[in-house]
């Protein structure tokens, strides 16, 4: 039940608020004293009448708030309001009554219960509007609450999606590692066991990091795929050769974290580890006006020139980039994946150019 009050609470204007709104209603009512400027007794009867509204305005706004605190129904809500605001114009012709009459702006008589409610109707109304200003300001107020509460929920949501994503990389890449491993101690590599050993627990020990964001710098992102790229060096030996063509002025370009190393894995895994001979990857990364060009590319298996990667064994990989990349940058990006005639494959992608100092692309994008 407290928590429940709280959020409610929240969810209600300052009392000022309202306050200041029932301001033009009471300027209506100096206009309307505007055609009896010179009758002195009709003057201060009107000003008496603002200064009742004024004053009155207060019950009648904490009133209809602890109704709306309560989640009252509207049409229990409505019928609430218009029953205490009649009851105030009451009291109020009641007041300017007995003033006038201490003051002698009117003979003493007997009072009617006639003459009680008898022109109210033009204070009920003023009290009624302050009631619908309220009603408004309030709406208004919860709505924006409502808006708030439902882009948190909506960006923790794409969150824990996109975490899932890049967790989906992750046993991916230890299954292929511990397959790696299990490889070199069949074969008796010692050192080259120890290695890699060392260079799986760097890696894991940078990708499971809960403090890092869905972007990083480009140093990084290269940091890691190079420690990763030792992994399988340590695996395929002189089988594979790396080329980087990193442009200049871009180590602290953002990138989506994990964006490299899935990349790499699929040219190996998919192209390089199925030859016999020595296999080249390319990895590029460079500026294109103001797009950030990431580029890996593999060549395939000698002997089968023209013939594709296997497009299964490619899709979940690839699948989960581009689902990152959408949550990340929506439209603003692009990504080709092609193979090549030589039985390799080729893989571009644009994102936005970003530096360290700009916001994280994820809350860029869905604020």
């Amino acid at each position: 039940m407290p928590i429940r009050h709280a959020r409610s609470e929240a969810l209600l204007p300052p009392v000022w608020l309202p306050l200041a709104a029932s301001i033009p209603v009471g300027l209506c009512m100096v206009v309307l004293t505007l055609p009896s400027i010179g009758d002195e007794v009709a003057e201060w009867r009107r000003m008496l009448c603002l200064a009742l509204y004024l004053l009155l305005c207060i019950p009648l706004l904490f009133l209809q708030r602890a109704l709306w605190r309560k989640r009252v129904p509207w049409w229990l809500l409505v019928p609430a309001l218009l029953v205490a605001s009649y009851v105030l114009s009451v009291g109020s012709n009641i007041a300017d009554l007995l003033v006038a009459r201490s003051a002698g702006w009117i003979p003493y008589q007997t009072v009617e219960l006639a003459r009680l409610v008898k022109g109210i109707d033009a204070f009920w109304l003023a009290l009624v509007a302050f009631c619908a200003l309220h009603a408004v300001v309030c709406y208004y107020i919860e709505l924006g609450h409502e808006k708030a509460r439902s882009a948190e929920a909506k960006a923790l949501m794409h969150e824990a999606e996109l975490r899932a994503l890049r967790y989906q990389l992750q046993p991916h890449f230890l299954f292929n590692t511990l397959n790696a491993i299990s490889s070199l101690v069949v074969s008796g590599q010692v050192e080259r066991t120890q290695q890699v050993i060392s260079r799986l627990a760097d890696f894991l020990r940078a990708t499971l990091d809960e403090r890092i964001s869905h972007e990083v710098s480009l140093a990084e992102e290269i940091a890691l795929t190079e420690t990763y790229l030792a992994i399988e060096k340590a695996r395929l030996g002189d089988r594979l050769i790396v080329h980087w063509n990193i442009g200049a002025d871009i180590l602290d370009k953002r990138v989506p974290h994990l964006l490299l190393q899935p990349l790499v894995e699929n040219a190996i895994r998919h192209g390089i580890a199925l030859r016999s001979e020595p296999g080249t990857l390319e990895i590029g990364l460079l500026q294109e006006k103001k797009m950030l060009r990431v580029f890996v590319g593999n060549d395939g298996q000698v002997g089968s020139m023209g013939a594709p990667h296997n497009g299964s064994s490619l899709a979940g990989g690839m699948r989960n980039i581009s689902e990152r990349l959408i949550r990340l940058y929506g439209d603003a990006h692009k990504l080709q994946a092609e193979p090549r005639t030589d039985a390799g494959f080729n893989v571009s992608i644009d994102i936005p150019l970003r530096d360290t100092t700009t916001p994280d692309a994820y809350w860029d994008f869905h604020r």
